[in-house]
């Protein structure tokens, strides 16, 4: 992960180039700001950007060789470095000299700190420009967290605002809050403010500071369902409904719900643990343990019923031009039946 190489930029250890690749842009942010403190510049223009869909690679490497200007070292940003990915031949909207590209690699300006943005899930590995950055850059790969590591950061992230969170209420977070870094960071932040250095992040403090996703709620929706909650499946449906979810949506994504339950028992069954469940089902391991918890679950064979009901309502959903709120409204107010 990006920690150790943040730590040695906090700690001065600047190096010449950076390549980050990935997905998830709150790591980009987070070291670009890191750098912008770690390095002495004294106004924005010791800082230059460029999007590499847009200016050759020469264009940037010539300013990275040119002096900065009343200052030790310049800060440039070099965004969407596609050169790295496997596109088609003659699609470029600009054609880099990378044989240029990889001599400069070999001998980088002393005088600044380049970064390469490459905001994209996969690199092409075969590509020898590809493996020379690999090699002889400092790369950070800012993929999506999942598991432990996730839980890590975000207790990592609750000590740097001055809080903290067990493991426990951090998968809860991001069932709640969903695994976007951007988007957790904002909600801790929110809540340290809330808790003003003193006590701890606990699910209370989530349910009284974080917005729920519609996501979330459906699970609720479908969890006080299946364990006999009337009036509380009703009241979430009505929130939903108000909020202007679709009944067709709803029943599609209720269905998953149960589709996911049949799949954790089917593993539970066959001896998977949590984790391995998780895994195997690419699903958050705080869901699998709600569900593994849950007592009054139905058995498969009553879930594969809800299924097939669910199955009955979406038809009818889809061939009714009456209120369809009513159809899946019905549903709920008959509540599970044994």
């Amino acid at each position: 992960m990006a920690n150790a190489t943040w730590k040695n930029i906090s700690a001065g250890v600047i190096e010449p180039v950076y390549l980050l690749s990935g997905i998830e842009e709150h790591i980009f942010d987070t070291t670009i700001e890191r750098l912008k403190k770690a390095i002495p510049i004294l106004d924005e223009t010791s800082i230059v950007y460029f999007d590499l869909e847009e200016t050759p690679i020469e264009i940037v490497l010539e300013e990275a060789d040119t002096l900065p200007f009343l200052e030790d070292r310049k800060l440039i940003i070099a965004r969407n470095a596609s050169f790295l990915t496997a596109q088609d031949k003659g699609r470029e909207k600009v054609v880099h000299n990378l044989e240029v590209f990889e001599s400069w690699l070999g001998n980088p300006s002393p005088t600044a700190t380049v970064v390469f943005l490459a905001p994209y899930e996969k690199l092409d590995a075969r590509k020898r420009i590809t493996k020379l950055m690999q090699k002889q850059t400092t790369v950070i790969e800012a993929k999506r967290l999942q598991g432990r590591d996730l839980t890590t950061w975000i207790q990592h992230e609750a000590k740097q605002n001055d809080s903290k969170i067990s493991s426990e209420i951090a998968m809860l977070l991001v069932d709640v809050a969903g695994d976007s870094l951007l988007s957790l960071a904002t909600e801790i932040e929110k809540m340290a403010t809330y808790l003003a250095g003193e006590g701890e992040i606990t699910k209370e403090v989530i349910e009284m500071h974080v917005a729920r996703t519609p996501e979330m709620d459906v699970f609720r929706l479908t969890d006080s369902y299946i364990t006999g909650k009337v009036a509380d499946s009703v009241s979430i449906y009505h929130d939903l409904l108000r909020n202007g979810e679709e009944p067709i949506m709803l029943t599609s994504l209720i269905s998953s719900q149960i589709r996911l339950m049949i799949h954790v028992q089917s593993l539970r069954r066959k001896g998977y643990q949590q984790q391995q469940i998780a895994k195997t089902l690419k699903v958050h391991p705080f869901r699998v343990k709600l569900m593994m918890d849950n007592k009054k679950m139905p058995n498969e064979a009553r879930l594969l019923i809800i299924l097939n009901n669910l199955a009955t309502i979406d038809y009818k959903l889809k061939s009714t031009s009456g209120k369809r709120e009513r159809v899946l409204e019905l549903f709920f107010m008959q509540g599970i039946r044994n």
